[in-house]
Protein backbone atom coordinates (compact mmCIF):
# COMPACT_ATOMS: atom_id res chain seq x y z
CA UNK A 1 0.00 0.00 0.00
CA UNK A 2 1.13 3.55 -0.54
CA UNK A 3 0.13 7.10 0.16
CA UNK A 4 1.27 7.82 -3.33
CA UNK A 5 3.82 10.42 -4.32
CA UNK A 6 1.67 13.46 -3.53
CA UNK A 7 3.23 15.53 -0.77
CA UNK A 8 0.89 15.98 2.15
CA UNK A 9 0.97 19.16 4.17
CA UNK A 10 2.80 19.03 7.48
CA UNK A 11 5.90 17.26 8.69
CA UNK A 12 7.28 13.79 9.11
CA UNK A 13 9.60 13.08 12.04
CA UNK A 14 11.52 9.82 11.81
CA UNK A 15 12.83 8.62 15.15
CA UNK A 16 11.15 8.61 18.54
CA UNK A 17 14.09 9.49 20.76
CA UNK A 18 14.63 12.80 22.58
CA UNK A 19 15.66 14.73 19.45
CA UNK A 20 12.72 13.47 17.40
CA UNK A 21 10.22 14.08 20.18
CA UNK A 22 11.50 17.61 20.67
CA UNK A 23 11.27 18.31 16.93
CA UNK A 24 7.70 16.98 16.93
CA UNK A 25 6.90 19.16 19.94
CA UNK A 26 8.11 22.32 18.21
CA UNK A 27 6.44 21.55 14.88
CA UNK A 28 3.08 20.73 16.43
CA UNK A 29 3.26 23.73 18.77
CA UNK A 30 3.69 25.88 15.65
CA UNK A 31 0.41 24.49 14.31
CA UNK A 32 1.72 21.97 11.79
CA UNK A 33 0.39 18.39 11.45
CA UNK A 34 3.09 15.93 12.48
CA UNK A 35 3.48 12.22 11.83
CA UNK A 36 6.16 10.64 14.03
CA UNK A 37 7.46 7.23 12.95
CA UNK A 38 9.46 4.99 15.29
CA UNK A 39 11.03 1.67 14.29
CA UNK A 40 10.70 0.01 17.69
CA UNK A 41 7.49 -1.21 19.37
CA UNK A 42 7.60 1.72 21.81
CA UNK A 43 8.92 5.26 21.87
CA UNK A 44 11.86 6.58 23.86
CA UNK A 45 13.59 3.28 24.59
CA UNK A 46 17.10 4.71 24.90
CA UNK A 47 15.79 7.48 27.15
CA UNK A 48 14.23 4.87 29.41
CA UNK A 49 17.48 2.90 29.49
CA UNK A 50 19.40 6.06 30.39
CA UNK A 51 17.03 6.57 33.31
CA UNK A 52 17.61 3.14 34.84
CA UNK A 53 20.39 4.48 37.05
CA UNK A 54 18.89 7.95 37.42
CA UNK A 55 18.01 10.17 34.47
CA UNK A 56 20.79 12.73 34.15
CA UNK A 57 19.02 15.53 32.27
CA UNK A 58 21.78 18.12 32.05
CA UNK A 59 24.77 19.64 33.84
CA UNK A 60 24.63 22.87 35.83
CA UNK A 61 27.97 24.66 35.41
CA UNK A 62 29.34 27.88 33.87
CA UNK A 63 28.41 28.23 30.20
CA UNK A 64 32.02 28.21 29.00
CA UNK A 65 32.79 24.96 30.81
CA UNK A 66 29.55 23.42 29.55
CA UNK A 67 30.33 24.26 25.92
CA UNK A 68 33.90 22.99 26.26
CA UNK A 69 32.53 19.47 26.75
CA UNK A 70 31.56 19.42 23.06
CA UNK A 71 35.15 20.03 21.89
CA UNK A 72 35.40 20.98 18.21
CA UNK A 73 31.61 20.86 17.75
CA UNK A 74 31.12 23.59 20.37
CA UNK A 75 31.13 26.56 17.94
CA UNK A 76 28.37 24.98 15.84
CA UNK A 77 26.31 23.78 18.79
CA UNK A 78 26.76 26.97 20.83
CA UNK A 79 23.77 28.92 19.39
CA UNK A 80 21.48 25.92 19.93
CA UNK A 81 22.72 25.34 23.48
CA UNK A 82 22.41 29.03 24.28
CA UNK A 83 18.77 28.86 23.20
CA UNK A 84 18.11 25.61 25.03
CA UNK A 85 20.77 24.87 27.59
CA UNK A 86 20.81 23.54 31.15
CA UNK A 87 18.40 26.12 32.60
CA UNK A 88 15.91 25.59 29.77
CA UNK A 89 16.14 21.80 30.03
CA UNK A 90 15.39 21.99 33.75
CA UNK A 91 12.41 24.28 33.15
CA UNK A 92 11.13 22.03 30.36
CA UNK A 93 11.13 19.10 32.79
CA UNK A 94 9.29 21.16 35.39
CA UNK A 95 6.71 22.17 32.79
CA UNK A 96 6.08 18.45 32.27
CA UNK A 97 5.34 18.12 35.98
CA UNK A 98 8.79 16.74 36.85
CA UNK A 99 10.62 18.76 39.53
CA UNK A 100 14.40 18.55 39.34
CA UNK A 101 17.35 18.79 41.70
CA UNK A 102 21.05 19.42 41.23
CA UNK A 103 23.53 16.96 42.73
CA UNK A 104 26.87 17.80 44.31
CA UNK A 105 28.68 17.36 40.98
CA UNK A 106 26.33 19.70 39.12
CA UNK A 107 24.35 16.94 37.45
CA UNK A 108 20.64 17.66 37.20
CA UNK A 109 18.07 14.90 37.75
CA UNK A 110 14.28 14.69 38.00
CA UNK A 111 13.25 14.18 41.60
CA UNK A 112 11.63 10.89 40.56
CA UNK A 113 15.09 9.81 39.25
CA UNK A 114 13.33 7.83 36.53
CA UNK A 115 12.69 8.57 32.87
CA UNK A 116 9.26 6.93 32.67
CA UNK A 117 7.19 9.69 34.40
CA UNK A 118 8.78 12.37 32.24
CA UNK A 119 8.34 10.35 29.05
CA UNK A 120 4.67 9.65 29.82
CA UNK A 121 4.01 13.33 30.43
CA UNK A 122 5.87 14.28 27.25
CA UNK A 123 3.96 11.82 25.08
CA UNK A 124 0.70 13.06 26.59
CA UNK A 125 1.65 16.62 25.65
CA UNK A 126 2.47 15.58 22.09
CA UNK A 127 -0.81 13.70 21.76
CA UNK A 128 -2.69 16.75 23.03
CA UNK A 129 -0.91 18.84 20.39
CA UNK A 130 -2.13 16.45 17.72
CA UNK A 131 1.07 14.54 16.94
CA UNK A 132 0.23 11.26 15.21
CA UNK A 133 2.61 8.52 16.36
CA UNK A 134 3.33 5.23 14.65
CA UNK A 135 5.50 2.47 16.11
CA UNK A 136 7.07 -0.51 14.34
CA UNK A 137 7.54 1.77 11.34
CA UNK A 138 11.12 1.17 10.22
CA UNK A 139 12.44 3.60 7.64
CA UNK A 140 14.32 1.90 4.82
CA UNK A 141 15.28 5.00 2.87
CA UNK A 142 13.81 7.26 0.26
CA UNK A 143 12.99 6.91 -3.41
CA UNK A 144 13.41 10.65 -3.87
CA UNK A 145 9.71 11.42 -3.66
CA UNK A 146 8.70 9.43 -0.58
CA UNK A 147 10.16 7.98 2.57
CA UNK A 148 9.82 4.21 2.63
CA UNK A 149 8.78 2.25 5.70
CA UNK A 150 8.42 -1.40 6.63
CA UNK A 151 5.37 -1.60 8.88
CA UNK A 152 3.18 -4.39 10.34
CA UNK A 153 0.66 -3.56 7.61
CA UNK A 154 3.20 -3.77 4.82
CA UNK A 155 5.28 -1.18 2.99
CA UNK A 156 4.28 2.46 3.35
CA UNK A 157 5.39 5.37 1.18
CA UNK A 158 5.11 8.69 2.99
CA UNK A 159 5.63 12.15 1.51
CA UNK A 160 5.56 15.33 3.58
CA UNK A 161 6.62 18.88 2.86
CA UNK A 162 9.25 18.72 5.60
CA UNK A 163 11.03 15.79 7.24
CA UNK A 164 13.13 15.72 10.40
CA UNK A 165 15.49 12.78 10.66
CA UNK A 166 16.33 11.90 14.27
CA UNK A 167 17.56 8.35 13.79
CA UNK A 168 20.25 8.21 16.46
CA UNK A 169 23.86 7.12 16.16
CA UNK A 170 25.16 3.59 15.75
CA UNK A 171 25.25 2.17 19.26
CA UNK A 172 22.69 0.16 21.21
CA UNK A 173 21.00 -1.18 18.08
CA UNK A 174 18.50 -3.13 20.17
CA UNK A 175 17.15 0.21 21.35
CA UNK A 176 16.88 1.59 17.82
CA UNK A 177 20.20 3.33 17.12
CA UNK A 178 21.83 1.10 14.54
CA UNK A 179 23.23 3.57 11.98
CA UNK A 180 21.36 1.82 9.17
CA UNK A 181 20.46 5.21 7.76
CA UNK A 182 24.06 6.07 6.85
CA UNK A 183 24.26 4.17 3.52
CA UNK A 184 21.10 5.65 2.12
CA UNK A 185 22.00 9.20 3.11
CA UNK A 186 25.48 8.69 1.66
CA UNK A 187 23.86 7.49 -1.57
CA UNK A 188 22.05 10.82 -1.73
CA UNK A 189 25.37 12.64 -1.53
CA UNK A 190 25.23 13.64 2.15
CA UNK A 191 28.69 14.05 3.69
CA UNK A 192 29.23 11.67 6.61
CA UNK A 193 32.02 11.12 9.10
CA UNK A 194 32.77 7.48 10.01
CA UNK A 195 31.14 6.14 13.16
CA UNK A 196 33.33 5.46 16.19
CA UNK A 197 32.53 4.45 19.79
CA UNK A 198 32.24 7.24 22.35
CA UNK A 199 31.72 6.91 26.09
CA UNK A 200 32.76 3.30 25.75
CA UNK A 201 34.27 0.73 28.06
CA UNK A 202 37.76 -0.64 27.66
CA UNK A 203 38.48 -4.17 26.42
CA UNK A 204 41.01 -6.00 28.63
CA UNK A 205 42.16 -9.60 28.40
CA UNK A 206 42.57 -10.30 32.10
CA UNK A 207 44.83 -12.94 33.54
CA UNK A 208 43.37 -15.58 35.84
CA UNK A 209 44.48 -13.87 39.04
CA UNK A 210 41.88 -11.13 38.40
CA UNK A 211 39.00 -13.60 38.89
CA UNK A 212 38.83 -12.79 42.60
CA UNK A 213 37.98 -9.12 41.93
CA UNK A 214 35.58 -9.50 39.00
CA UNK A 215 32.69 -7.08 39.45
CA UNK A 216 34.58 -5.04 42.02
CA UNK A 217 34.16 -1.27 41.95
CA UNK A 218 37.16 1.01 41.60
CA UNK A 219 36.67 4.25 43.50
CA UNK A 220 38.67 7.45 43.67
CA UNK A 221 40.97 6.97 40.69
CA UNK A 222 42.48 9.45 38.27
CA UNK A 223 42.54 8.45 34.61
CA UNK A 224 45.04 10.01 32.22
CA UNK A 225 45.16 9.60 28.43
CA UNK A 226 47.14 12.21 26.56
CA UNK A 227 45.91 15.63 27.67
CA UNK A 228 42.71 14.18 29.11
CA UNK A 229 42.75 13.75 32.88
CA UNK A 230 39.70 12.96 34.98
CA UNK A 231 38.76 11.72 38.42
CA UNK A 232 36.12 9.03 38.52
CA UNK A 233 35.12 5.47 39.14
CA UNK A 234 35.12 2.23 37.18
CA UNK A 235 34.14 -1.40 37.50
CA UNK A 236 36.26 -4.47 36.74
CA UNK A 237 34.19 -6.66 34.45
CA UNK A 238 34.85 -9.84 32.51
CA UNK A 239 35.07 -7.74 29.37
CA UNK A 240 37.42 -5.10 30.76
CA UNK A 241 36.94 -1.78 32.54
CA UNK A 242 33.68 0.12 32.46
CA UNK A 243 32.26 3.18 34.16
CA UNK A 244 32.25 6.96 34.16
CA UNK A 245 35.98 7.38 34.67
CA UNK A 246 36.76 5.28 31.60
CA UNK A 247 34.00 6.85 29.49
CA UNK A 248 35.37 10.33 30.13
CA UNK A 249 38.75 9.54 28.53
CA UNK A 250 37.53 7.07 25.89
CA UNK A 251 37.98 9.57 23.07
CA UNK A 252 41.66 10.06 23.87
CA UNK A 253 42.13 6.29 24.09
CA UNK A 254 40.33 5.84 20.78
CA UNK A 255 42.72 8.32 19.21
CA UNK A 256 45.76 6.38 20.42
CA UNK A 257 46.77 8.01 23.71
CA UNK A 258 48.39 5.80 26.34
CA UNK A 259 46.10 5.24 29.32
CA UNK A 260 47.51 5.37 32.84
CA UNK A 261 45.83 5.16 36.24
CA UNK A 262 46.66 7.10 39.37
CA UNK A 263 45.63 4.73 42.12
CA UNK A 264 46.06 7.36 44.85
CA UNK A 265 45.19 10.74 43.31
CA UNK A 266 45.01 12.48 46.70
CA UNK A 267 48.65 11.70 47.51
CA UNK A 268 51.74 13.19 45.86
CA UNK A 269 54.34 10.77 44.53
CA UNK A 270 56.70 11.83 47.30
CA UNK A 271 54.15 10.93 49.97
CA UNK A 272 53.53 7.55 48.37
CA UNK A 273 57.29 6.92 48.39
CA UNK A 274 57.57 8.01 52.03
CA UNK A 275 54.88 5.55 53.08
CA UNK A 276 56.41 2.75 51.04
CA UNK A 277 59.79 3.38 52.67
CA UNK A 278 58.47 2.33 56.07
CA UNK A 279 60.03 -0.93 57.32
CA UNK A 280 57.90 -3.87 56.27
CA UNK A 281 59.52 -6.58 58.33
CA UNK A 282 58.47 -10.03 57.22
CA UNK A 283 55.34 -8.81 55.41
CA UNK A 284 55.02 -9.73 51.75
CA UNK A 285 55.19 -6.90 49.22
CA UNK A 286 51.48 -7.23 48.63
CA UNK A 287 50.65 -6.92 52.33
CA UNK A 288 53.07 -4.03 52.66
CA UNK A 289 51.32 -2.19 49.80
CA UNK A 290 47.95 -2.87 51.34
CA UNK A 291 48.93 -1.62 54.80
CA UNK A 292 51.23 1.26 53.87
CA UNK A 293 49.02 2.68 51.11
CA UNK A 294 45.64 1.29 52.17
CA UNK A 295 45.10 -0.13 48.72
CA UNK A 296 41.89 -2.13 48.53
CA UNK A 297 41.93 -5.58 46.88
CA UNK A 298 40.72 -4.25 43.51
CA UNK A 299 43.41 -1.57 43.25
CA UNK A 300 46.08 -3.96 44.48
CA UNK A 301 45.01 -6.51 41.86
CA UNK A 302 45.25 -3.87 39.12
CA UNK A 303 48.73 -2.90 40.29
CA UNK A 304 49.85 -6.54 40.13
CA UNK A 305 48.09 -7.11 36.77
CA UNK A 306 49.54 -4.14 34.91
CA UNK A 307 52.72 -3.48 36.91
CA UNK A 308 54.07 -6.93 37.63
CA UNK A 309 56.68 -7.95 38.31
CA UNK A 310 56.66 -4.97 40.67
CA UNK A 311 59.89 -3.01 41.06
CA UNK A 312 61.61 -3.37 44.43
CA UNK A 313 63.03 0.15 44.45
CA UNK A 314 60.78 2.51 46.37
CA UNK A 315 60.90 5.48 43.92
CA UNK A 316 60.05 3.27 40.95
CA UNK A 317 57.22 1.56 42.83
CA UNK A 318 55.78 4.89 43.97
CA UNK A 319 55.91 6.18 40.40
CA UNK A 320 54.07 3.06 39.22
CA UNK A 321 51.30 3.52 41.78
CA UNK A 322 50.83 7.09 40.54
CA UNK A 323 51.05 6.30 36.84
CA UNK A 324 50.12 2.71 36.16
CA UNK A 325 50.05 1.92 32.40
CA UNK A 326 46.99 -0.06 31.32
CA UNK A 327 47.40 -2.84 28.76
CA UNK A 328 44.21 -3.15 26.78
CA UNK A 329 42.73 -4.10 23.41
CA UNK A 330 41.06 -0.77 22.69
CA UNK A 331 37.51 0.32 23.28
CA UNK A 332 34.62 -2.10 23.44
CA UNK A 333 32.67 -2.57 20.16
CA UNK A 334 30.62 0.27 18.72
CA UNK A 335 27.26 -1.27 19.56
CA UNK A 336 28.18 -1.41 23.26
CA UNK A 337 29.12 2.27 23.46
CA UNK A 338 26.83 4.70 25.24
CA UNK A 339 27.08 7.07 22.27
CA UNK A 340 28.89 7.44 18.98
CA UNK A 341 31.16 9.89 17.25
CA UNK A 342 30.68 10.47 13.54
CA UNK A 343 27.55 10.90 11.49
CA UNK A 344 26.18 13.73 9.35
CA UNK A 345 28.85 16.39 8.91
CA UNK A 346 27.85 19.89 9.99
CA UNK A 347 29.17 21.18 6.65
CA UNK A 348 26.28 19.32 5.00
CA UNK A 349 23.73 21.32 7.03
CA UNK A 350 22.60 24.92 7.16
CA UNK A 351 22.08 26.88 10.39
CA UNK A 352 18.62 25.36 10.79
CA UNK A 353 20.06 21.83 10.42
CA UNK A 354 18.51 21.36 6.98
CA UNK A 355 20.57 19.31 4.54
CA UNK A 356 21.97 21.69 1.96
CA UNK A 357 21.46 19.22 -0.87
CA UNK A 358 18.04 17.89 0.24
CA UNK A 359 15.63 20.76 0.63
CA UNK A 360 13.08 20.23 3.39
CA UNK A 361 15.06 17.46 5.11
CA UNK A 362 16.47 18.25 8.56
CA UNK A 363 18.71 16.23 10.91
CA UNK A 364 18.99 16.25 14.69
CA UNK A 365 20.37 14.42 17.69
CA UNK A 366 23.09 11.78 17.74
CA UNK A 367 23.02 11.23 14.00
CA UNK A 368 24.96 14.50 13.75
CA UNK A 369 28.76 14.44 13.96
CA UNK A 370 29.39 15.52 17.54
CA UNK A 371 30.28 13.78 20.76
CA UNK A 372 30.36 14.70 24.43
CA UNK A 373 30.97 12.94 27.73
CA UNK A 374 28.22 11.57 29.90
CA UNK A 375 26.91 13.90 32.59
CA UNK A 376 23.86 15.41 30.90
CA UNK A 377 25.71 16.79 27.89
CA UNK A 378 24.40 14.13 25.50
CA UNK A 379 20.73 14.57 26.34
CA UNK A 380 20.94 18.37 26.40
CA UNK A 381 22.43 18.53 22.90
CA UNK A 382 19.89 16.03 21.57
CA UNK A 383 17.07 18.20 22.90
CA UNK A 384 18.68 21.42 21.67
CA UNK A 385 19.31 20.13 18.14
CA UNK A 386 15.83 18.61 17.99
CA UNK A 387 14.37 21.96 18.99
CA UNK A 388 16.45 23.81 16.40
CA UNK A 389 15.48 21.38 13.61
CA UNK A 390 11.81 21.41 14.61
CA UNK A 391 11.60 25.19 14.67
CA UNK A 392 13.51 25.52 11.41
CA UNK A 393 11.22 22.95 9.76
CA UNK A 394 8.19 24.91 11.00
CA UNK A 395 9.56 28.08 9.38
CA UNK A 396 10.22 26.13 6.20
CA UNK A 397 6.60 24.98 6.17
CA UNK A 398 5.46 28.53 6.77
CA UNK A 399 7.07 29.44 3.47
CA UNK A 400 10.09 31.26 4.83
CA UNK A 401 12.09 30.06 1.86
CA UNK A 402 14.75 28.49 4.00
CA UNK A 403 15.32 27.08 7.46
CA UNK A 404 17.81 29.41 9.09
Amino acid sequence: MSEGTKRHSGALVIGGGPAGLMAAQELSAAGHPVLLAEAKPSIGRKLLMAGKSGLNLTMQEPAQAFLAAYAEAAPVLAPMLQDFGPAEVAQWARDLGQPVFTGSTGRVFPEAMKASPLLRAWLARLAAQGVEMRTRWRCTGSDGACWLFDTPEGERHVAREATVLALGGASWSRLGSDGAWAPWLAARGVALSPFAPANAGLAVDWSGHMDKVMGAPLKNLAFRAGDAVTRGEAVISRRGLEGGGIYAISRAVREGAVLTLDLLPDLATEEVARRLARPRGKASLGNHLRKALRLDPAKLALLMEFGGPLPRETPALAALVKRLPVRHAGLRPLDEAISTAGGVAFAALDEGLMLRDLSGVFCAGEMLDWEAPTGGYLLTACLATGRRAGRAAARYLDGAGGSG
